[in-house]
């Protein structure tokens, strides 16, 4: 993740104590030093949606396999004993497995923040007092477009309403709440309407997705927007983000998946303000880019391990056999020794980027999606040759 508002504007959100602590971009287990890394769990595969764009494949049908409550509650606590921060439960859609409070109860009891990615179309204003009432820390709901647009996106008729009521339940309950949306070809344009939802209804957070070609994604490629309209988005997120903040509307504007945007924005404001270039420089620096297999991991419904929860291709073990901190600091796992450090083994653009530091060469699985080679050039940077040649 790279917060636009962070680096635009100074203000620190929890999020930014993660991914812009100093040495942090160093730390090849977790988040900081004696820490695991942040935790997607996808709790469940099964979902009452169908989205075009799912990494999980997920359908309205129940999964064989998925981990008993018994052995949900276990991975919490060992969670839990390797220090891991926060926990995403994900899914499918994650409210629809019948313990999904007693899991996360448990985890903010055990003192990992808990923190919920959902459609929003379950969440009524009881769900929404529950979720407050068991320690959640963060609602992330899915918006991938307005109305109809949305609807068809998800595969579901009145998806959009049922999810704007369901951000609405969570605000009337104290629950913060925000939104996520995945950028693609048909909906890059309505990206200041979501912006303008986002200030109408209050709501504090937004995270900018780019599309990721894994599971349903895979069919997608072709739906994904050119470098020029990411360049064009990142403009328009960063007027807006200044724009919220002179105006003293705080939100939280994210975006995830991409890690060119770091240097982009940099470099975008060493034209206006070169003091705040620096700072933004050191950050992206700090940072390290691209952290999954280290800071990031993912844990499917099975109990299987990823390095983050796009790669499905490079399994990592399975919780059923062994714990979570077993698995993730195993060094005799050859993959994770290459993913940990991966720069000599990188391709194409992306072996002589002058921004390496600061991207860690983008994310691997849109990567081998698209060429088949898990260590050559992320096909979404959309930095230009002259941009990433070395000084």
């Amino acid at each position: 993740m790279i917060s636009i508002t962070r680096l635009l504007c100074g203000s620190e959100y929890y999020g930014d104590s993660l991914r812009y602590r100093p040495g942090a971009g160093k730390e090849i287990h977790g988040t900081s030093p004696g820490s695991g890394p942040v935790v997607i769990w996808n709790i469940t595969q099964s979902c009452n949606l169908k989205c075009k764009h799912c990494y999980a494949n997920s359908e309205s049908k129940k999964y064989e396999g998925e981990l008993s409550p018994k052995e949900g509650l276990k991975l919490v606590d060992d969670l839990a004993a390797f220090k891991v921060p926060v926990i995403l439960f994900s899914g499918g859609e994650p409210l629809i497995r019948e313990d999904f409070f007693d899991l996360a109860s448990r985890a903010a009891k055990l003192g990992i923040r808990a923190t919920i990615s959902t459609n929003g179309t379950l969440i009524t204003p009881d769900t929404a007092r529950s979720i407050k009432k068991v320690g959640i820390s963060y609602v992330g709901i899915s918006l991938d477009g307005l109305g109809e647009l949305n609807d068809r996106f998800r595969g579901s008729q009145g998806a959009f309403d049922q999810a704007l009521q369901g951000i609405r339940a969570c605000r009337e309950a104290g629950q913060k709440v925000g939104l996520r949306f995945t950028i693609n070809r048909h909906n890059f344009n309505q990206i200041e309407d979501i912006l303008y939802l986002v200030k109408e209804e209050k709501i504090p957070r937004v995270c900018f997705y780019h599309l990721v070609y894994t599971g349903r994604g895979k069919e997608m490629i072709k739906e994904d927007i050119s470098h020029e309209e990411t360049r064009e988005v990142l403009d328009l997120l960063m007027e807006k983000t200044k724009e919220f903040h002179q105006k003293g509307q705080e939100k939280e504007i994210l975006t995830v998946d991409n890690h060119a945007d770091g240097p982009y924005i940099y470099m975008k404001m060493k034209e206006k303000d070169p003091e705040k270039a620096q700072e933004i420089l050191e950050l992206i620096t700090i940072n390290g880019g691209n952290r999954s297999g280290m800071a990031v991991g993912s844990i499917n419904s099975l109990g299987d391990v990823y390095p983050d929860q796009f790669t499905r291709t490079h399994k990592l073990g399975s919780v059923k056999e062994r714990s979570f901190k077993e698995i993730w600091t195993n060094e005799d796992n050859e993959f994770l020794r290459k993913l940990r450090d991966r720069k000599p083994l990188l391709k194409g653009r992306c072996s002589s980027c002058r921004w390496l530091d600061m991207c860690n060469g983008n994310f691997r699985a849109r990567a081998e999606a698209f060429t088949g080679d898990y260590w050559e050039t992320d096909p979404a940077c959309f930095l230009t040759d002259e941009e990433i040649r070395a000084d």
